[in-house]
């Protein structure tokens, strides 16, 4: 049995207000106000990290916000799928909400044709946590908090973008890091770009039929 997710479609959202209802959506949980929750969004364009990012990281001509999540810098804007996952872990017992997180993720690019996967590290740094092509290409980074046994924060994943954007900062704390996006791998495929309701779906489904 799969984790019965409420699913809610927002659009183009601004990130500080997205951080503010975050808020309200995580204390609403923690309450048993809510159910558990996935909200999918987008933002205007920005750079967001965690508090382990080093400055010579971040990005000159691009607005930065320093958020309360694990994992460092990566690039929000709009053609990008933005996942935010707000539910309950205390009821399901041990569970790897980052891996079960980019499982899903996995599951969702495979239907839809593009192969992905996990990428292990053998020091198992988190900074490799996220969605991968077979060649080592990011096309998916994932960042969470855990606060009173309820997520938040949750993915980005790189559907149409401006991919250039990522040139200008050192994204996830990796230096060679290549990031890449669902219209690119399908320019390579020779074939069309998933439209944004084909990923909504594809996720939202994978997601939630995963225990």
């Amino acid at each position: 049995m799969g984790w019965p997710v409420k699913r809610v479609d927002l659009g183009e959202v601004d990130y500080h207000r997205a951080l503010a209802d975050m808020r309200t959506w995580v204390e609403e949980r923690q309450q048993n106000l809510a159910e558990d929750r996935l909200f999918l969004l987008s933002h205007p364009p920005i750079v967001t990290y965690g508090p382990r990012t080093k400055p010579e990281d971040l990005p000159a001509g691009l607005p930065a916000v320093e958020v309360d999540r694990g994992g460092f810098a990566t690039y929000h804007g709009p053609g990008q799928l933005v996942g935010y996952l707000v539910v309950d872990v205390k009821a399901r017992g041990p569970v790897d909400i980052v891996r079960w997180l980019e499982n899903g993720l996995v599951d969702a690019l495979n239907t839809l044709g593009f192969p992905a996967g996990r990428r292990e590290s053998p020091h198992g740094h988190s900074s490799l946590a996220g969605v991968w092509t077979p060649d080592h290409r990011k096309v998916a980074s994932i960042g969470m908090r855990i606060r009173r046994g309820v997520t938040s924060h949750g993915f980005a994943l790189n559907v149409d973008p401006d991919m250039t954007a990522f040139h200008h900062f050192t994204a996830c704390g990796l230096a060679d890091v290549a990031m890449v996006s669902l219209a690119e791998l399908a320019a390579e495929q020779q074939r069309g770009t998933p439209t944004d309701a084909e990923v909504r779906d594809a996720v939202f489904e994978s997601l939630t039929s995963r225990s």
